[in-house]
């Protein structure tokens, strides 16, 4: 079932670009065309709220002439969905220490591996805490991408505390003098009490351990589930101070509608893409190329 609905959504989404490109070779556009689109937005997971703030936008450039054919429904629909993006604000990248958290299968540790890959490159020395200790595989995962990526390890024994893990990490960060720290956290939201609580412990012990640093806490979310990701990013929002988004799985643009709702309603900043298996398959977002492929690619 999970793969059907998971086709399903990525034959809407690669549709995205070719029936906005139908909108834009329209002669004429009116009320007609603004329901039409509403409809698209809607289907890519746009969001309601978001949907309906840019579609009366549009209805005003219609109203006072500005928008008359396709082309000029593309060139007035540009700045309004970055203008929807950049509401988000902009996430601080340029730091030293990643809390990763995200529902389990979202892609959580593939993106730990792909961060680190790219900090290595650049000459810096990474550091990998294993905080989920709950879930058999997830050491196993991330010590193996730590081999694949040139990075280091800390790992807990099975069912220790994650913070206590975490503690361990901090401190070998620090005598170490390591360059950069990525934590990665359980994902198990089906126990959301017991996983946010987690969660705050955590960050308090960097907090308190790390006090010079600056703390970039980044929820990743799976593209191809999206109003189901706009939910989970609401319910970590609740619950942890969630500086960023990473928007996982993704094999082109026009599958990551889900962005504008995020973005416009939650206020929080995109902060990467990734997109395949590889560890170099990662991008920082970028509010402007994005909407510029979503309309002109």
């Amino acid at each position: 079932m999970f793969n059907f609905i998971k086709n399903k959504l990525q034959k809407i989404y690669s549709a995205v670009t070719s029936k906005l490109a139908s909108f834009f070779g329209q002669a004429k556009v009116d009320e007609a065309t603004l329901k039409e689109l509403e409809k698209l937005l809607i289907a890519a997971d746009t969001g309601v709220k978001t949907t309906r703030t840019i579609i009366e936008q549009l209805r005003e450039g219609i109203k006072h002439g500005s928008i008359k054919e396709g082309e000029s429904l593309r060139i007035a629909l540009e700045p309004i969905l970055n203008d929807v993006l950049k509401s988000g604000g902009s996430p601080n990248l340029d730091t030293n220490v990643f809390l990763l958290v995200g529902i389990n299968g979202s892609g959580k540790t593939t993106f730990a591996s792909k961060l680190a890959h790219q900090h290595v490159q650049h000459g810096k020395k990474v550091l990998f805490v294993a905080a989920d200790t709950f879930r058999a595989a997830a050491p196993e995962q991330l010590t193996c991408w730590a081999e694949r990526t040139g990075a280091d390890i800390v790992l807990g024994k099975p069912n220790q505390d994650p913070a206590s893990v975490v503690f361990e990490g901090c401190q070998k960060f620090k005598t170490d003098n390591y360059d950069i720290l990525i934590i990665d956290t359980a994902g198990r939201l089906q126990t959301k009490s017991h996983l946010m609580d987690e969660l705050g412990k955590i960050g308090r012990v960097v907090a308190k351990q790390l006090p010079d640093s600056s703390i970039a806490t980044l929820l990743t979310v799976d593209s191809m589930l999206g109003q189901n990701s706009f939910e989970q990013a609401k319910l970590f929002q609740e619950s942890t101070n969630v500086n960023g988004i990473v928007l996982t799985k993704m094999d082109g643009t026009g599958k990551g509608g889900i962005v504008f709702a995020i973005a416009h309603e939650l206020k929080i900043a995109i902060a990467y893409i990734t997109f395949g298996e590889q560890p170099d398959q990662l991008k920082r977002f970028n509010a402007h190329d994005y909407v510029h492929e979503l309309l002109y690619q």
